[in-house]
């Protein structure tokens, strides 16, 4: 005969995750099940801590746990574990679990504020996220997070700053203001070795890079130095913007690096809409969400506090939660499949 605690754990398989296509049982998901006189409890362990469907997981999970004749009451605690998404001994300094880079083909799309505000989003449900700003000619991070201050050099080990619970690293931490810099590919593809390999991350559950805009060496170095969990491409609405970002998207696929989805940035009036929903059909790839066009944004990104950690009840910031959320259901996808060989 089965056991109670069986008959539950069978009825749970009733559950599926829409993302993965399987059930909770099957993909590990419910943790330390317990039955006593009538009450069923257990953990319901997500893929992320961003899933945007976790409220509706957890009441279909007690649903079928019901439907056990002996089952009175359930208790459900919902925890997250990020999946690794890195090779072991993939030399990144620290435990990082997935790395997303956000990139576009051109400059001016704001790329930067995407890339800071979708860490804030993660950063908000309770994961553990770092951002590694790899625009070496542009650094806008430092001031997208009202940080100025160096990073702390321990030995060989560099410990990256933090602000608002996010670890940060940029190379506009280690140039004075209004310094250029003038790096040829070669010195470009060592930095970005340091700023992974030396930078002591601790343990992420993300770490999003924000790329230089454009196709050249910061992205095949890159593509050579980590294997990328995914890449999210940021485009604006029109036709001049889209043309760019078809490059950044065909770039992506020949280094074999996964393509999460397109985000439409400063949607609206202004630069009209419907762009990035047109690349994403043509590439059959996702479509992430679009971020309306608002001064709140620029005033944030200006002042040091991105739009979600300034006002996170805002139309803007709540589509950058949207936005977080879906980059995290991907990015679970791409990490529950194998890895891909990247190719340079």
């Amino acid at each position: 005969m089965t056991t109670t605690k069986e008959r539950i754990l069978e009825a749970l398989k009733a559950v599926q995750d829409p993302d993965l296509h399987q059930d909770i049982v099957s993909l590990g998901f419910i943790k330390n099940l317990a039955y006593c006189d009538g009450l069923a409890k257990f953990e319901l362990e997500l893929t992320t801590p961003a899933c945007p469907v976790k409220d509706l997981l957890k009441e279909q999970a007690r649903q079928a746990a019901l439907t056990v004749e002996e089952v009175e009451t359930v208790n459900i605690e919902m925890t997250a574990q990020v999946r690794h998404a890195l090779p072991t001994g993939n030399q990144l300094g620290g435990d990082v679990r997935q790395v997303i880079a956000v990139t576009s083909g051109k400059g001016g799309v704001g790329k930067s504020t995407c890339a800071v505000n979708l860490a804030a989003a993660l950063a908000s449900t309770g994961a553990k996220v770092g951002i590694l700003d790899a625009d070496v000619y542009g650094p806008n991070v430092p001031v997208m997070m009202g940080i100025d201050r160096k990073p702390e050099g321990r030995g060989k080990k560099i410990f990256p700053v933090a602000a608002y619970g996010i670890k940060t690293m940029s190379v506009g931490y280690l140039i004075e203001d209004g310094q250029p810099v003038m790096w040829r590919g070669p010195m470009l593809h060592r930095a970005l070795e340091q700023f992974l390999h030396d930078v002591e991350w601790g343990e992420l559950d993300y770490l999003i890079v924000d790329m230089p805009p454009g196709t050249g060496d910061a992205q095949l170095s890159l593509s050579q130095l980590v294997p990328l969990t995914g890449m999210v491409v940021v485009t604006m609405p029109q036709e001049v913007s889209q043309t760019d970002v078809r490059r950044a998207i065909g770039m992506a696929q020949q280094v074999k690096a996964p393509v999460l989805g397109v985000i439409e940035n400063m949607s609206g009036e202004i630069f009209g809409e419907g762009g990035g929903e047109t690349i994403a059909k043509t590439f059959d790839i996702p479509f992430l969400g679009r971020i309306p066009l608002d001064s709140a944004v620029r005033v944030g990104g200006d002042g040091g506090k991105p739009i979600v950690i300034e006002d996170p009840s805002s139309p803007v910031a709540q589509a950058f939660l949207e936005i977080a959320q879906a980059v995290a259901a991907q990015a679970s996808t791409k990490a529950q499949a194998s890895l891909p060989v990247l190719e340079v």
